[in-house]
C-alpha cells in the first residue's frame, strides 16, 4: 500500500506500553472537567456518599459519577445507557474516570438522588465566573422558551381537548351506525363480515367515550384543569406558530450581555412569562453580585406589578409596553397620543383639551384613576377619531410613574431589544440543538430542573473555554 499512511498492526506487542494519559492532549476540554470537579467540596454541596459506608459493597465516589454526567452533557450524550457504553469504549471518558465503568442504573440513580447538589454545582460555576470579573457590564437579557417534556399531546388533557375529542368520537359513532344500517340491508357473506367489523369498531368507540367521560371529570377536578398522564408536571403551552403548541416546560434564562454566559435559570410549568421578570432579575443580581443591574426583556414580560417589584432593588427593567388597545385597529387615538403633566396631574388630548381626574367612588377598591373632560368631547371635531362613546376616558394606574420611568430608559436605549435578541436567543437555540428532538429525558418538575442545570453548566463551560482557552481556564480554576 505504497504512498498511503500506514496503520499499525493491532497484534504487535509493545515493550513499553503507552499510558492512557498519552491519548489525552494537554488542551483537551476533558481536563477542564477534571480540574473543576476536583476543586469542588462535594460534601458541602450536598452530594450523598462522599463518605464511604463502613460495610457493604464499595460504592462509586460522587466525583466519578459527576464527571461522567458533565462529560456526557458536554458531548451531547445525556442518556444513562449511552453513558454506560461510552465509559467502556471512549478513551477520554476512560481517562477521566480512571477506567471506571458504572452500569446505567447507577448512573441514572446518581442524577435522580442528587438533584439539589447538581443544581448547586451549576451555581458554583457562576460564582467562579463572578470571581474572574466577567460580569462587569451589568446588563442581562431575560427570556423564556418552551421545551418538550416526555409526554405526547395525546396524553395531555385540558377541558377544551376533552370536549373536542368527545365530539370527534361521537361523530365517528354516528358514522359507523349509519354504515351498520346500510350493511344490515345487504344480504351476503361480505355484508355479514362487514357488520361484525363495524360492531367491533362501535364497541371500541363506546369504550373510548367512557374513558373520555371519566377523564373529563378528572380534568375538571384538577387545580389548573389540566392532566398529563406520562409526566404529571408537564403542561400544554402555546407557541408562536398559529394552531401549534407543545406539552412541556417553560425554561427561563438570564444571560450576561457581555460574555453570553447564563447567570441564572429556572424551569416552570406556567405557559406565560408575565410573572417571571422580577424573580429572574433578582436571581441574576444575586448570582452576579452586582448592586445595580439592567434587565432586558420582551413584551411578554410586561407587568406593572413585576416592574414595581424591581423598583428600589437596584434592578432597572427595560420592557416594552404591549400595544393591545382595540381602538388601534379601529383607527382611534391610543393612550400614547395623550400627554400627561405630572405637575398639574392632568392629560392633554390631541385636540388640546385638558382631561382632569375624576373622584373615585367610595364603594370601588380600584388602584387606578380615570381622567376625562365632561364638556369638551361633545363639540370636538376629532371625536370620530377618538371614541365611539359620549366622552373619552383615560385610565391611569396609581404607580404609572414607575412605568413612565421605564419607558424613559427605553427611549434612551433604542437598541435595547436588539441587544436582548442577540444575547438570549442564541443559548436557547444551542441548548435545543444539543438536546435533540426529544428535549428533556426525565419526568416531573424537580428532575427536569436537575437535567436543565446540567445543560446550563455544560453550556457555560464551553463558553468559558471559548473565552479563556483550556489551559488558562484550568489555571484560573485552581487559583
Amino acid at each position: 500500500m505504497g504512498r498511503f499512511v500506514e496503520d499499525e498492526d493491532r497484534r504487535q506487542s509493545l515493550l513499553l506500553p503507552e499510558s492512557l494519559d498519552d491519548y489525552v492532549t494537554g488542551d483537551n476540554p476533558v481536563r477542564v472537567v477534571e480540574v473543576f470537579i476536583d476543586e469542588l467540596d462535594l460534601g458541602a454541596l450536598g452530594f450523598d456518599g462522599v463518605k464511604p459506608a463502613a460495610t457493604g459493597r464499595p460504592a462509586y465516589h460522587p466525583s466519578s459519577l459527576l464527571k461522567i454526567y458533565l462529560y456526557g452533557y458536554l458531548n451531547r450524550v445525556q442518556s444513562s445507557r449511552r453513558l454506560e457504553r461510552e465509559a467502556q469504549r471512549n478513551i477520554e471518558l476512560m481517562w477521566l474516570t480512571g477506567r471506571l465503568a458504572p452500569d446505567f442504573k447507577t448512573i441514572a440513580n446518581f442524577r435522580r438522588d442528587n438533584g439539589p447538589a447538581i443544581r448547586a454545582v451549576c451555581a458554583q460555576f457562576v460564582v467562579l465566573c463572578r470571581q474572574l470579573n466577567l460580569f462587569t457590564r451589568a446588563v442581562i437579557a431575560i427570556d423564556g422558551s418552551k421545551f418538550k417534556a416526555v409526554n405526547t399531546r395525546d396524553k395531555n388533557f385540558t377541558v377544551a381537548k376533552v370536549a373536542r375529542r368527545i365530539e370527534q368520537v361521537d361523530a365517528n359513532i354516528v358514522r359507523y351506525l349509519a354504515a351498520l344500517d346500510r350493511a344490515d340491508r345487504e344480504e351476503s357473506d361480505v355484508a355479514e363480515a362487514r357488520t361484525s367489523r363495524i360492531k367491533d369498531k362501535i364497541a371500541g368507540l363506546r369504550r373510548q367515550m367512557q374513558a373520555l367521560r371519566e377523564m373529563e371529570q378528572t380534568v375538571q377536578d384538577a387545580p389548573d384543569q389540566q392532566v398529563s398522564l406520562t409526566d404529571p408536571d408537564a403542561r400544554s403551552m402555546a407557541t408562536s406558530g398559529r394552531g401549534t403548541g407543545v406539552v412541556g416546560y417553560n425554561v427561563q434564562t438570564a444571560v450576561d450581555a457581555e460574555h453570553h454566559l447564563i447567570v441564572a435559570h429556572e424551569v416552570t410549568n406556567q405557559g406565560h412569562d408575565r410573572t417571571q421578570l422580577a424573580p429572574m432579575a433578582l436571581k441574576a443580581r444575586q448570582a452576579t453580585g452586582l448592586d445595580a443591574l439592567t434587565a432586558l426583556a420582551d413584551r411578554g414580560y410586561f407587568s406593572g406589578d413585576q416592574v414595581l417589584s424591581c423598583e428600589g432593588t437596584g434592578i432597572a427593567p427595560h420592557v416594552p409596553r404591549p400595544l393591545t388597545s382595540s381602538g388601534t385597529k379601529r383607527g382611534f387615538f391610543t393612550r400614547q397620543d395623550f400627554s400627561y403633566d405630572a405637575g398639574r396631574d392632568h392629560y392633554t388630548c390631541p385636540a388640546g383639551a385638558e382631561l382632569t381626574k375624576a373622584n373615585r367612588r367610595a364603594d370601588h377598591a380600584e388602584d387606578s384613576d380615570f381622567y376625562r373632560h365632561l364638556s369638551a368631547c361633545h363639540s370636538c371635531a376629532l371625536r370620530p377619531q377618538c371614541t365611539p362613546t359620549r366622552l373619552r376616558r383615560i385610565k391611569r394606574w396609581e404607580h404609572e410613574a414607575v412605568l413612565e420611568k421605564m419607558q424613559a430608559r427605553l427611549d434612551h436605549m433604542p437598541d435595547a431589544m436588539k441587544i436582548r435578541r442577540q444575547t438570549v436567543e442564541h443559548p436557547f437555540g444551542t441548548l435545543k440543538a444539543w438536546m435533540g428532538a426529544t428535549h428533556f429525558l426525565t419526568r416531573t418538575l424537580e428532575k427536569v430542573r436537575t437535567e436543565m442545570s446540567l445543560h446550563v453548566l455544560a453550556y457555560n463551560i464551553k463558553r468559558m473555554i471559548k473565552i479563556f482557552g483550556v489551559i488558562p481556564l484550568m489555571q484560573a480554576i485552581r487559583a
